[in-house]
């Protein structure tokens, strides 16, 4: 994964409804449901309830959601699937 120079990577969560982020490369995908997103630190996926973007600063890679919190995990090798199932596609 190419990673942009945001500096650290951090992840604050308050009150299980605010959730600040640092090092944010890309946000993939989102709805008020589930956020899939790059960081300096690997690839994000977010699920909650009634979630929304409160502050996104991309020039520096901050990014702040509200909404109730169900799990966030870190995906190791999502880019790697998502490449072999391209040229999969593409052989077949």
């Amino acid at each position: 994964m190419e990673q942009n120079n945001y500096g650290s990577h951090e992840v604050k969560i308050t009150d299980r409804s605010i959730i600040n982020l640092t090092g944010i490369n890309k946000i993939s995908s989102f709805d008020d449901q589930e956020f899939l997103m790059e960081s300096n630190m690997g690839v994000i996926l977010l699920k909650g309830e009634g979630l929304e973007i409160v502050k996104l600063d991309t020039h520096d890679g901050n990014l702040k959601i509200k909404g109730k919190l169900i799990s966030i995990a870190y995906i190791e090798n999502m880019k790697k699937n998502k490449e072999e199932s391209l040229l999969t596609k593409l052989f077949k």
